[in-house]
């Protein structure tokens, strides 16, 4: 066993290509760190599509009157809430009504969002009915 062991080792020496052989390449300096990104996120939320799609068009021509990086509108899915309901009050338990409300979602992000921008983006006001969160991500 020891002779095996002699053996392998002057192997590695007579051919120091092999793999795995020789001493491990060393590194040049440290990975760069990523540099953090600020992105404003706005979510618009309306019931209405038409005045969803009005108010983020507002959102984007102000974000992009002062030259900031937009990504986006991106649509998120509708969220359905569905209601049933009796259509008499005592009998008639077959006779129902079925109500839906839709909620239309969009994204948009801003990158690297400058002060002018922020500062248009509070004083711009909106239809009633979208409402907006804002998150600084």
């Amino acid at each position: 066993m020891a002779e095996a062991t002699k053996a392998r080792i002057a192997s590695k020496q007579a051919n120091p290509d092999a793999v795995g052989s020789g001493p491990r390449p060393k590194r040049r300096g440290k990975a760069a760190a990523p540099v953090a990104v600020q992105r404003l996120r706005i979510k618009v939320r309306a019931y209405e599509h038409k005045v969803l799609d009005a108010s983020v068009k507002q959102i984007l021509d102000t974000a992009l009157r002062y030259d900031a990086k937009v990504a986006g509108p991106i649509p998120l899915p509708t969220e359905i809430k569905k209601y049933t309901v009796n259509r008499s009050t005592f009998i008639y338990k077959d006779a129902r009504e079925q109500f839906e409300m839709r909620v239309h979602k969009r994204i948009i992000d801003i990158i690297d969002p400058s002060p002018k921008v922020i500062e248009a983006l509070t004083n711009l006001s909106l239809p009633s009915g979208v409402t907006i969160e804002v998150k600084m991500v």
